[in-house]
Parts: structure tokens; sequence; C-alpha cells
């Protein structure tokens, strides 16, 4: 009888994740949300010494692994009818790069607010402020919005910790400026 029980509780765990996945895609298709998408796969970690923006060799950068993850996200996207209307991104090479092959066919806007603030942490506050006002600015609009940044960033304004290409999938509100409605893994 204590095999039954532990084969009854086992699958209803393995069908929780799925039916809340399956909640968090069908309010991306239904659009007015927001996505933080963590860029993808860039081996390494933080940026190097001597990083300059607008340099990609300098910087990290997406692997082969990384821009395949990449054009694999927008491809599901698609494959999962999800009208995505407008993308900003960093100005980091690897939130750009991550952006331009998941969305070939959006026109990417650099947003200062989501570059990373790993290595200056004074500028965490006003650039989650930033954030925020941007993702509340959505609020009513047709569509899904959505903000390719990083890890830190994600991290300050909802708490969460996403794996690389790991989206974040947000309801804008008037109060707070958002409700977390899920998350959607690579």
């Amino acid at each position: 009888m204590h095999a039954h029980l532990i084969f009854a509780l086992a699958l209803v765990l393995s069908v929780i994740p799925a039916s809340a996945t399956e909640a968090v895609w069908a309010a991306a298709r239904a659009g007015g949300t927001v996505m933080l998408l963590r860029h993808a796969n860039a081996p390494g970690f933080g940026d190097p010494a001597g990083f300059r923006l607008g340099a990609c060799e300098t910087q990290r950068n997406l692997g082969e692994a990384g821009r395949a993850q990449a054009a694999e996200l927008g491809i599901r996207l698609r494959r999962e009818s999800v009208v995505v209307t407008a993308v900003r991104s960093s100005r980091w090479c690897r939130a750009r790069d991550t952006a331009a092959l998941a969305f070939p066919n959006v026109t990417v806007e650099a947003d200062p607010a989501l570059d990373s603030f790993f290595a200056d942490r004074k500028t965490e506050s006003d650039q989650s402020a930033a954030l925020r006002d941007r993702i509340r600015d959505w609020l009513g609009r047709p569509g899904t919005l959505v903000l390719v940044t990083h890890q830190v960033n994600i991290t300050a304004l909802t708490g969460i910790v996403p794996a690389d290409g790991e989206i974040t999938v947000l309801r804008p509100n008037a109060d707070s400026g958002f409700d977390v409605v899920g998350r959607l893994r690579p």
C-alpha cells in the first residue's frame, strides 16, 4: 500500500508543472503581458576585465549553444502563438544577440534600463524603478512586450533567479507595476 501512495504522489507532482506551465503559456497567448527574458547561454560569469559597451570582442558573448537556444526560443514562442509586439534589450552583446536571433522580424530597441548592473550595484535602484515603469506602461496594450536582460536585473525586480534563456511572464498592473504569472524554462 505504501508503494501505491508514493506512485500516486509522484503522478500528481508530475502533472502540476505541466498544467502550471500551460497556464503561463495561455496567459502569454492572451496578450497584455511582459516577458522578462534572461539572455541565452553565454559561457562564463560576469564580464571580462576590459569590458566595453559596444565592443562585443571585450564581452562575454553567446556561445554556439546559446545562439541555438535563442533561435529555438523564438521558434517556440511562434509555435505557441504568442504575439510579440515589441522587443527591448540590454545593450550588452549577449542580450542584443539573443533578441535578434529569437525575434528576427521584430525591431529590437536598446534600453539602458535593461543593462546589467552586476559590476556596479549603484544603478540597481534607478534601473529597477525604470523597468517597473516600462512594465506598468504596457498595461492594457495588446500583444506581448519582451524585455531581454540579465539574471541580476530579473532577480532584483522579481526575486526569481532565472536560468539562461528562461522567461518570467508578468502581467502589468497599476499598483505595484506587475504580477508574476509564472516562468517558462528553456
